[in-house]
This record gives structure tokens, sequence and C-alpha cells, in this order.
């Protein structure tokens, strides 16, 4: 969309999708032009740990609500994934060798302890190289910062003088927020060790704001050292707020577990003397149980996994949608949300300007859907690679669909043939252990002789043709009351799992030989 487009303006103005709805807060925001003359936009990342899905989720949305703002205003945007590499490592990772190496070096900055991986100047810097490549492998469009840098390179000195100078003021926003027993050791300011260069954790007394030098006891002494140019850092709920103040940050979203530091940072910006940025607070994801998903508890799905099973743009989509309503994220939602994708990418040419800027696919990918539908659902692909078993090669599931959707080709129908290696590997890791036929009762076999024969006399090919029989004979024999119970059947006799495929579509797809096969070997059992 071009904000030279009167017509597109005027609706993504008035639409209900969410990443709209949060570009109108920038527009209200600066009612004129920023003094600065652009729009920034912030992801954050602690690099104590690997990129992950929730990492992919941030920077998604937030570049989707960057698109929006760009579909409404003329103001330059930039995106900043800023690392916060200056932290002092809290724990040991379980997902990292060299274990006794990094718990001796517990409480230096990470951008100072060594890389247990061996590849790159600090721990951090291996993560931030990850984190980059990880956001470059999807495209984004970013600008990296590391608070290392940042700090040493003197560009928060100016904000920490700041700090400093509003001191007692920020100190009043945060001790109500702190049990009794810690308000008597925080300090806003994290000053550097100068003899074991660990962030201390230490109260501190500001001597002279304006040269940015506090007081501190370090192993005993008495230390008075600058807090500029890397001499400190500063708590965690502080920081976010210097930082928004120091780089000018105008929107940054964040999990409802950091409702609380939001609220705090906020009145610190405010403290410092600058609005804090526009944002929300998105849901977080639940595991199939219903319970919030934890890294230690391994409750989760990685990334890796849901790219081994389904495209990036599935992911997208169910990143997309509600994103203030918690989702469970495990392994069962990702054919769903293939095929709500696709379903989503058919609609969008037919609807209207108001229907396409609420369609997740536009957010996805800026416009339009880059490629055409495939002819098959995924659902289908993975109950056709049930049938065929195990050891189901792509080959194989050409030569179905080749007589099923004689048009498509691997290169005629890239978006199916993309679709074909994930049903397999989905079928395989995921599926396969839990196929089960069993045998049908006797109501369900008298329906199931009665479908085979009703489908001898019948061409192959037509799917319509078949669903038709599949319904009739699911009246004769069940009733439409109980319609549900007759397609549970087939699903669970035939296919070996309680839900299933269109079977109209299905038998046309698999063929009716093969077909009556699966009728044939149901009713021997």
């Amino acid at each position: 969309m071009s904000t030279t487009d009167p017509a597109l303006r005027e609706a993504a103005l008035a639409s209900k999708a969410w990443p709209y709805e949060e570009a109108r807060k920038l527009l209200a925001r600066y009612p004129q032009r920023p003094a600065k003359g652009e729009v920034l936009f912030e992801t954050g990342y602690g690099p104590s740990g690997l990129p992950h899905i929730g990492t992919f989720n941030e920077v998604l949305r937030t570049t989707m609500v960057r698109r929006a703002f760009q579909q409404l205003s003329d103001v330059p945007t930039r995106l900043i994934a800023f690392s916060d590499d200056m932290d002092g490592l809290r724990k040991v990772p379980d997902n990292v060798p060299s274990k006794e190496m990094l718990a001796a070096n517990l409480g230096k900055p990470l951008t100072q302890i060594p890389d247990p991986f061996g590849t790159h100047e600090s721990f951090a810097h291996h993560n931030n190289a990850m984190l980059r490549d990880f956001l470059d492998r999807f495209g984004f469009e970013y600008e990296f910062l590391s608070s290392t840098d940042m700090y040493r390179g003197g560009r928060f000195d100016e904000a920490l003088k700041s700090i400093l100078r509003h001191y007692d003021a920020i100190m009043g926003v945060m001790l109500p927020t702190l049990r009794k027993e810690r308000q008597a050791t925080y300090s806003p300011v994290l000053p550097i060790s100068p003899k074991s260069g660990i962030v201390l954790q230490v109260p501190v007394t500001v001597v002279d704001a304006e040269a940015g030098l506090v007081r501190f006891e370090d192993e005993g002494d008495m230390i008075e050292q600058s807090i500029l140019s890397g001499g400190a850092k500063l708590q965690w709920k502080v920081d976010w707020a210097m930082r928004w103040v120091a780089l000018g940050v105008d929107y940054e979203m964040a999990g409802k577990d950091l409702i609380d530091s939001v609220q705090q940072s906020s009145k610190i910006a405010r403290v410092l003397g600058a609005k804090p940025p526009e944002g929300f607070n998105y849901e977080m994801f639940l595991d199939e149980h219903g319970e919030k998903i934890s890294k230690s508890k391994g409750n989760g799905l990685s990334l890796e996994q849901w790219l081994t099973y389904g495209p990036q743009e599935s992911l997208a989509y169910f990143a997309y949608r509600e994103p203030k309503r918690a989702k469970q994220l495990h392994m069962g939602v990702i054919p769903r949300a293939i095929d709500d994708y696709w379903k989503s990418a058919t609609d969008f040419a037919g609807q209207t300007i108001d229907q396409q800027l609420s369609n997740p696919v536009r957010h996805i990918h800026d416009g339009p859907p880059p490629l055409a539908a495939p002819a098959v659902s995924f659902g289908l692909l993975l109950n056709l690679v049930g049938v065929l078993g195990a050891e189901a090669t792509p080959d194989q599931v050409w030569s179905y669909l080749s007589r099923y959707a004689p048009e498509a080709t691997p290169e005629s129908s890239p978006s199916l043939a993309a679709l074909i290696p994930f049903a397999i590997a989905y079928h395989r890791d995921v599926v396969a252990a839990g196929l089960a036929r069993r045998a049908p009762t006797e109501q369900e076999a008298a329906a199931l002789r009665d479908l085979d024969a009703r489908l001898a006399a019948l061409p192959d090919g037509d799917a319509e043709a078949f669903q038709n029989e599949v319904y009739e004979v699911g009246k004769a024999h069940f009733g439409k009351e109980a319609l549900r119970d007759w397609f549970k059947a087939l699903y669970e006799t035939l296919l070996g799992s309680s839900q299933g495929p269109r079977m109209g579509s299905f038998i046309a797809l698999y063929g009716l030989e093969n077909s009556r096969k699966l009728i044939a070997d149901a009713l021997a059992m």
C-alpha cells in the first residue's frame, strides 16, 4: 500500500485490524511531524540465552505495526533490535557447553565472559551473532544495537547523568515496589567492580551527577567511580526507561509477564522528562494442557520444531492472530495454522479493501500473498501420507496428486511442493505413533458395505459424487442427527484417527480402488 492512495489510507485509518489500531496510536502521538524526523520502533533481547520462538513473534509483530504505520504516514521509521549484552550473567543456561567456565564468570557482563562455543569474542558476541543470523533468515529489516557498545561508547552518558540528577525521584518510584529487605540494598545504578569485573548489586551514593561520580563499597573498600562510558549499567526497569529516553523510542511491545516492568519504566521515563513509548502487552503462550510455557520445564514448542513441520508463513499466521489472547502452542496447532493461512490467502483476491486490510496475509506479506494456494489442503496431504505409511516419499505423493490435480506439478505449484516434505515429516514424527485403525461395529460394518457398493457404481475421480454417497449412506444408517458418528467411524476404521478430511476429496485423491481396499481391510478386521 502507498500513502499516496487516499482510498487505501482512508480504509486503513478505519480498519479494526490490530496493527492498524497500534499504528494509529503513533499518529495520535505525533499530530505533527516529529521534530526528530522519524518514528523509532524497538524490540529487546537478552543474550544470556539463544533466540527462540518468542523472539520471532515479537520482532514479527513489531514489524507488522511498523508496516501499518508506514501505510498511514510518510514519516520515516526505523526498527532497533537491542541486545542487553552488558547485563551480568545470573545463571548458567542448560543448553550450552563449558558450564563450569560460565559458573566461574557469574555476575560479569555477558560481553566479558568467554564464549563456551569457542567461536566468538564472548558469550554475548556468540548469541548476538545468532540473533542477527536469526533475524536475517526471516528477512526482517532492522538495526542492531549492543548495550555494551552504547554504554562504553558514551552514547548513554547524558542519559546516565540524568539518572543521577533524578536519583531520589527514581528511588521514589522503585522502592514502594520492592520487599523491605530488598529496599535496603536496592540501587538503580549497578557499578562495574574495578576489582572483579562483576556487575555489583550494592547501594550507591551520588557524589557528582554532572561528572557521573558515585560511591559504593566493593570487597570492603569504599570506591568512587564514574558510571559513564561503561563504568556501570542500570537495573533492568531503570535501564529500559533510560534506553527509551536516550534513543527516543516511540513504540515497544512486551509480554504480559512484563506489565509491571512497563508501568515502572514508564514512570521513570516521565521522571526523566520523556513520554514513554506506545505499545501493548501480548499474552503468553500455553502448552497443550493450558499451562504457561517454561524453558526450564521444556514444555514449549521451539522455532526449529515448527519450521520442521510447517512453513514460516504458518508460524507468522499463528503469531498474528489475537496477540492479546492466550493461545496453546504445541505440535497439534501446526496443521490447522497451515490450512488457515492458505484459506486466508485464497480468500484475499476476492475480498473488499476493508476485508483485505483485516486479512492476516496482508500483514504477513505486506501485501497480497506471493504464491497461489495449493490444490490440496495440508490436512488432506497428512491423511494421504497416513495411508501410504511411514515410508512415503514425495514421488509417491505426487503420483496420487497427478491424478487428483493433473495441472499441479512441482514446478507449477511451488506452494504444494513445499508442503509435501512437511506432511511427511509431521506424519512420521507426530502422527504415526497415534494411528490405530479399529474394527467397525456391526452397524458401522453394514454402512461400510453399503458405501462400498455405491462407490463401485461410480467412475473414479468425482469428489462431489463420492461425498454425496458418503452423506447418503450416513443418513440411511445413522440418521441426520448422528452423522458425526458416521464420519468419526470412517476416520477411525479407515484412517486410524478420530479426525479426518472431507471423505469425498480423500477418496478422489487416494483413488477409488485404493479407497475400496481400505473399506475391505476394515471389514476384514
